[in-house]
């Protein structure tokens, strides 16, 4: 195995993972699968600019499903999200 470098910065680190493969620098075989219960994510609050219609449709699905309509956008998102990774790797 290579001898991960030291950085300067995480800048510097973020640039070299993102040019760097780590099946290199880490033996993945070794690795052991960590459950961190109590962590909770970063949550950004943004603004999002929609169609009336779309809001409408929005809210009547997330009824349908009795939750709220902003947790349904999250889920739409996430689901989207996976798609597209999944995509990129076929």
């Amino acid at each position: 195995m290579k001898k991960i470098p030291k950085f300067k910065s995480e800048d510097k680190e973020r640039e070299f993972w993102a040019k760097e493969g780590s099946s290199e620098y880490v033996d993945w075989s070794r690795a052991r699968r960590v459950i961190l219960p109590n962590l909770k994510p970063s949550l950004k609050t943004i603004s999002l600019r929609l169609p009336e219609l779309m809001l409408a449709e929005l809210k009547l699905l997330a009824h349908k499903r009795d939750i709220p309509y902003q947790s349904l956008i999250k889920i739409i998102l996430a689901e989207r999200l996976e798609e597209e990774y999944k995509s990129r790797e076929n």
